[in-house]
């Protein structure tokens, strides 16, 4: 079984027992107070769990679509690395963005697989995600609806996840791959765009 299924299917298992269990739910979701109170198990165990079944399949489906560009590209190890580091990322962002905010809550492998939507774009520039949507346009347009979100803070969905999720997965194959600066520099721009809108937002105090 390859890591990208079994991924897949721990996803699926604790994001139903999730959706059946409210007290499972409450237990491993991302919420401040309870990670600032010692369970910091929850930066981990949230990335699980999902808001519901759209929410799922979406993250699901997007993450079997961009993950084996990564896995062909550079291997399973570095998938597994990439993943989880995009996934701790995404949610150290949100720590940082919502600290002081001890009712904050959120859920979800957006960060994590945003990570590997960054990565894939870098590695495969000529990616089209549906077969006609360029990937760095999908990745910028995916990052300036995660700001939407943030800003309208309507959902339990980690929005903020999907920004620290994609430094992450930014930063860690363009130190594995440095070239990419000059070879893809539209590209890496490109990507780099909507990270910079987001600090320049949180530096206004707009998000």
């Amino acid at each position: 079984m390859n890591i990208l299924l079994i991924l897949l299917i721990a996803n699926g298992i604790i994001s139903y027992k999730g959706f059946n269990d409210s007290l499972f739910f409450r237990k491993y979701e991302f919420h401040i107070g309870s990670i600032r109170s010692g369970e910091q198990y929850r930066m981990f165990s949230s990335a699980f769990l999902h808001v519901d079944i759209m929410h799922l399949a979406f993250n699901m489906f997007t993450l079997y679509m961009f993950a084996p560009f990564v896995i062909d590209g550079v291997g399973s190890l570095f998938f597994v690395y990439l993943y989880f580091g995009s996934l701790i990322a995404g949610n150290l962002l949100t720590l940082f963005f919502h600290n002081n905010d001890y009712y904050y809550r959120a859920v979800g492998a957006s960060g994590a697989v945003m990570g590997i939507i960054y990565s894939a774009i870098l590695l495969e520039p000529n990616l089209y995600v549906y077969g006609f949507v360029p990937g760095y346009v999908f990745g910028f347009a995916y990052l300036l609806f995660s700001i939407y979100g943030m800003k309208a803070k309507k959902d339990n969905i980690g929005h903020v996840a999907h920004f620290g999720g994609a430094v992450g997965g930014f930063i860690i194959t363009l130190a594995k791959f440095p070239y990419f600066i000059s070879t893809e520099p539209i590209t890496v721009i490109a990507l780099l765009i909507p990270i910079i809108i987001l600090f320049v937002l949180a530096k206004m105090n707009k998000i």
